[in-house]
């Protein structure tokens, strides 16, 4: 009898331990439907917290349905049993108030110490101005090396790509004429708002999402840990093209940001120095 019930409760271990690497396989192999490869520190809180919580909410979905479906196969009437008859439980009443209080505040400690670590901006080595508008993004670096670089950022998907005359590319609709360069391992302060709606500015590698109101400044910040190209969206419905504001974020080594730094300096220089000719040809005429 022992021996029938051991056989059975091993089965059941084998069919758990089977689920759950299955689970975790498919985990792996469907990561492009997770979020990405975290690239800064805050980044990997979220997807630590994350992938803890998507556990716990499984051991509670297979806890409160396990013993659901048991108790309804087990004990159906056509077994012989009949309905328990009880209520106003002192003992349950507190298991199950107790038990999801310690659940919810396992889980926001963690949470709410990565959300104080997100607004600390102080003590930025670059702060940019990141305003959104229908529909692309302008950035503007007022702070540390860089001070005085302005450009808008579009998308530059090619137009047959998206009326589907051509193969799409590995980042369709996730490419742009303008990255926002920025150094590695340097702390990042970004000031969004925005010219006409809502926007939100959204790159998940590098744990920013922090919406772009009109008439008010908001910020958030990044340090990225290693060079690469991380890519995110406007994660605010703005309007019709909303899919088409793409975000790219480039992170050089510290070397070639200087060199990015001093070729867009010098370039802004020449259209200023050509802006200004232009201007005083035109006043010449009048």
């Amino acid at each position: 009898m022992w021996g029938g019930k051991y056989m059975k409760g091993s089965k059941l271990m084998a069919l758990l331990s089977s689920f759950v690497v299955l689970f975790s396989y498919s985990g792996l192999a469907l990561s492009k439907y997770n979020l990405p490869e975290p690239q800064t520190p805050i980044a990997q809180q979220i997807y630590d917290q994350h992938i803890w919580i998507l556990w716990i909410c499984l051991v509670i979905f297979i806890g409160v349905f396990g013993v659901m479906g048991y108790s309804i196969v087990k004990h159906r009437k056509s077994l012989g049993y009949k309905a328990a008859n009880f209520h106003e439980s002192m003992v349950v009443e507190v298991i199950w108030t107790i038990i999801p209080v310690i659940i919810l505040v396992a889980i926001s400690w963690p949470a709410t110490k990565t959300i104080i670590e997100m607004k600390d901006t102080s003590e930025a080595d670059i702060t940019i101005k990141a305003t959104g508008y229908q529909w692309m993004w302008g950035y503007d670096y007022i702070q540390g090396e860089g001070e005085g670089i302005g450009f808008i950022s579009q998308l530059a998907t090619p137009q047959d790509q998206i009326r589907d005359q051509a193969p799409k590319g590995n980042d369709y609709l996730l490419e742009v004429d303008n990255n926002v360069v920025v150094p590695v391992g340097k702390k990042i302060r970004l000031l969004m708002t925005a010219d006409d709606v809502i926007h939100a500015w959204w790159v998940p590698a590098l744990g920013v999402k922090q919406d772009a109101i009109p008439g008010f400044l908001r910020d958030a910040w990044f340090k990225a840990e290693k060079p690469g190209i991380f890519r995110g969206q406007c994660a605010e419905l703005c309007g019709k093209e909303h899919g088409f504001m793409p975000i790219v974020v480039e992170v050089m080594e510290q070397e070639k940001y200087s060199q990015w730094v001093a070729e867009k300096q010098k370039t802004a220089a020449a259209t200023k120095v050509l802006n200004t000719a232009l201007a005083e040809n035109e006043a010449s005429k009048n």
